[in-house]
């Protein structure tokens, strides 16, 4: 997502520096159009800096690590964070930039590779109205909706949680149709055919169910990263006394599709939880 991110911001006539512990997607992003100055050279110019990690701690990493970035930024420049983080997470790491005069918005996103290559996320964002200010060409540039949660970091998160929270169920949810259709004698390609012009279809159905049909499971959004995005829901829930039981359920299907190897593969991969555990074959013989 960070490549699609960079690539619509290059699109959008934004001059970018791009950064990566994989180097070949370091030149990868340069050959289309980056400088090629490294990210430690150019911090002291830039406006903005966008943080698209795994999780919370590469988040803190980058921004307060060893070779920290956000000491290096002028004065009114904007960390704008979308990792999927607790928000607790996200008000402590604003209350951090701000020691260093730097704003930070909240700015968890939502639509995949596909749509961070064609510059049309939904972002879920929080913050003081300076850091919206500061980092709205670049919200321009990468997305096709922006909600404005508030002024404090962590409204953001909060939404995303919630919105994790469904995705993850629903992902899991498609999983289970669709294999349990197969024991009732129902080919994925059929269930597919008509469960999107019913009343139990949801927009995760359509985007995963397709990639079970197809046998093709290369990662659009992995498996691993229910585990974190889901983790951070429960441990939200808890914290609030809130019981959480069906994505409690949802969480365990991607621990255990982790455990068979999965973890790499598209999130759709929890089909072959299922599978596995009554003896079916995918399409593709997965």
């Amino acid at each position: 997502m960070g490549y699609g991110i960079a690539s619509s911001l290059l699109r959008a006539g934004h001059e970018v520096c791009g950064a990566d512990i994989n180097p070949n997607a370091v030149e990868r992003l340069q050959a289309a159009g980056a400088t090629t100055d490294s990210i430690s050279v150019s911090a002291p110019t830039l406006d903005a800096v966008l943080v698209v990690v795994l999780n919370a701690a590469q988040t803190q990493e980058v921004l307060f690590g060893a070779d920290a970035i956000v000491p290096k930024l002028p004065k009114g420049a904007v960390v704008i964070c979308c990792v999927t983080v607790a928000p607790d997470f996200a008000r402590d790491m604003a209350a951090r930039c701000a020691g260093y005069g730097v704003h930070y918005l909240d700015a968890p996103i939502s639509g995949g590779s596909v749509k961070a290559a064609e510059g049309q996320l939904s972002i879920m964002a929080s913050g003081t109205p300076e850091a919206f200010e500061t980092a709205r060409p670049i919200l321009d540039a990468i997305a096709e909706t922006v909600f404005e949660l508030g002024d404090t970091a962590g409204a953001g998160s909060a939404m995303k949680a919630v919105n994790q929270m469904l995705a993850g169920v629903h992902i899991a949810a498609m999983a289970e149709a669709i294999t349990f259709g197969m024991t009732q004698g129902v080919a994925p390609e059929t269930f597919l055919k008509v469960i999107p012009k019913c009343a139990g279809t949801s927009w995760m159905l359509e985007n995963r169910a397709p990639h079970v049909v197809e046998g093709d499971y290369a990662p659009h959004s992995a498996i691993d990263i229910w585990p974190k995005d889901l983790g951070i829901v429960l441990d939200v829930a808890r914290a609030s006394r809130f019981s959480a039981p069906i994505a409690a359920a949802a969480l365990q299907q991607f621990v255990a599709a982790s455990g068979m190897g999965l973890g790499r593969e598209d999130d759709a991969a929890v089909a072959k939880v299922y599978a596995r555990n009554v003896g079916l074959k995918l399409p593709g013989g997965a």
